[in-house]
């Protein structure tokens, strides 16, 4: 998680050097007026927090929670993508999960906070408060991403009002399992109205080569057949992988961007080390220096716990492997 402390306070500013300490992957902002060391020095609070929101999965505010609430107001979006917001007082006595709680972390990151700085934890949402969970929270724990917000937020008020919410799987499935085929689920009721929402794990990373300015079209065309092919849903995908040489392949980035996938770039020398695991061809060690692209570049960016369910899908030039990650206790 990368996290940006904002002050614009002397005495602020000092907490922010002291939370610094507390965490790691960390910038703490300042007003180049104070010449605060250690600290990123800026001196426009408004801009600098309006070029920078989204750069940040959490922010943490030293001031106010109304000068926050009106900073932010035009920036957020929505939960499933708004960055965790947290507040502390510049006198040190209580942090506040104001966004994000769940989704973003701010409630989880609140609370490690509060523990570390002897501080007075103030956590609102419904759920954490009554001792229940969440289902987005339940969907961040099995790192799924969810079907439907409007849905999950049904269902945690179910719970939250006490009504009996069960996780459901097919009869021949458990969570010990390693039957991973299931195309369907039946759910057996006299109930008229069931609410369900599906979870989808991120556990699918897509491995692509391509010949030198392939089109976007032709990329995306091949990711979707493949994804047919094996019955697979793109909100699983976790990554798109490449080799180092097509760090700056358009069609690829294009690509990525459309998805919303993260692109990871394999050096080639790492490929190098686990080559040998896959066929590769002398042609295409010929031109960049590896036999093969897809497949090392999949296994590579995954947890390499896991299994190939497509080695080589070739499509109008394009070569696409997919790595699908041990999810759960598979």
């Amino acid at each position: 998680m990368k996290i940006a402390i904002w002050s614009v306070t002397r005495g602020a500013g000092k907490v922010a050097l002291k939370i610094k300490k507390q965490i790691t992957n960390c910038d703490a902002y300042t007003l180049s007026k104070f010449e605060l060391e250690d600290t990123i020095q800026i001196e426009s609070f408004n801009d600098t927090l309006i070029s920078k929101f989204n750069s940040y999965d959490a922010h943490i505010f030293i001031m106010a929670t109304g000068i926050v609430v009106r900073k932010i107001a035009s920036l957020i979006k929505s939960k499933d993508v708004d960055p965790a917001i947290i507040v502390i007082d510049e006198k040190e006595r209580f942090i506040i999960s104001l966004l994000s709680g769940h989704l973003g972390g701010a409630n989880e990151l609140t609370s490690i906070l509060a523990n570390k700085l002897n501080l007075l934890p103030v956590i609102t949402t419904s759920s954490d408060i009554t001792g229940k969970i969440a289902v987005d929270t339940l969907s961040q724990k099995m790192n799924c991403e969810m079907e439907n917000l409007e849905k999950a937020k049904k269902i945690t008020s179910l719970i939250v009002d006490n009504k009996k919410v069960e996780v459901m799987l097919p009869n021949n499935v458990t969570v010990n399992s390693n039957n991973k085929n299931t195309s369907g689920v039946v759910i057996v009721s006299n109930k008229e109205n069931i609410e369900v929402m599906r979870l989808y794990p991120k556990n699918i990373i897509l491995g692509i080569g391509c010949k030198r300015n392939t089109s976007m079209t032709d990329i995306l065309k091949a990711i979707d057949l493949v994804m047919n092919k094996h019955n697979l849903c793109y909100k699983s995908i976790k990554s798109i992988a490449t080799v180092d040489v097509k760090a700056d392949e358009k069609g690829l980035i294009d690509a990525s961007k459309f998805l919303k996938k993260e692109l990871v770039i394999i050096d080639r020398n790492e490929i190098k080390k686990v080559e040998t695991m896959f066929k590769g061809s002398e042609f295409v060690k010929k031109q960049i220096g590896v036999t093969c692209v897809s497949e090392p570049c999949a296994y590579l960016a995954s947890s390499k716990q896991g299994e190939f369910l497509e080695m080589k899908f070739i499509y109008n030039g394009i070569t696409i492997s997919i790595y699908e990650e041990k999810f759960g206790d598979e």
